[in-house]
């Protein structure tokens, strides 16, 4: 129980370190940088929203259908954020392998089925793109 509270305060420890490194203080001088730092941020969130759409037009055109377009434009977004998560998942369970599984072996077997897992998980959504891809354009000839 020591070692998970001692490791819980050493996380939470270097989160607010982490925010307050990140953390920055902005000083307007005027009310027209405001606007202008407002106008700005408005025009670049209409160019990622229309370099999106024409992302997902450019799948349409490329598979010469909707379906195929989109369901390739939404295994081509899963695939790039399994990458974080899946990350994220095999700490979690290293932390069960290991810390917690020092204690209790129940736990450090569930670590151990947690990280089969997603591995198992990241691969699928790695080469999931590629397989959809192959299928369609041989699948069509």
């Amino acid at each position: 129980m020591k070692k998970a509270l001692t490791i819980f305060i050493i996380v939470l420890l270097l989160v607010i370190i982490g925010i307050n490194i990140l953390a920055s203080n902005v000083y307007a001088n005027s009310d027209d940088n405001i606007i202008d730092e407002v106008t700005s941020t408005k025009g670049n969130l209409l160019k990622l929203k229309e370099s999106q759409a024409k992302s997902l037009e450019d799948y349409k055109t490329k598979y010469g259908s909707d379906s195929y377009g989109l369901t390739a434009y939404i295994l081509h977004v899963v695939q790039i954020y399994s990458i974080p998560f899946c990350f994220l998942g095999i700490i979690i369970s290293i932390i069960y392998k290991v810390v917690i599984g020092a204690r209790h072996l129940e736990n450090a077997e569930k670590g151990l089925g947690m990280i089969v897992a997603m591995v198992t998980l990241t691969i699928i959504c790695q080469v999931l793109p590629l397989i959809f891809a192959l299928v369609v354009k041989l699948g069509r000839e």
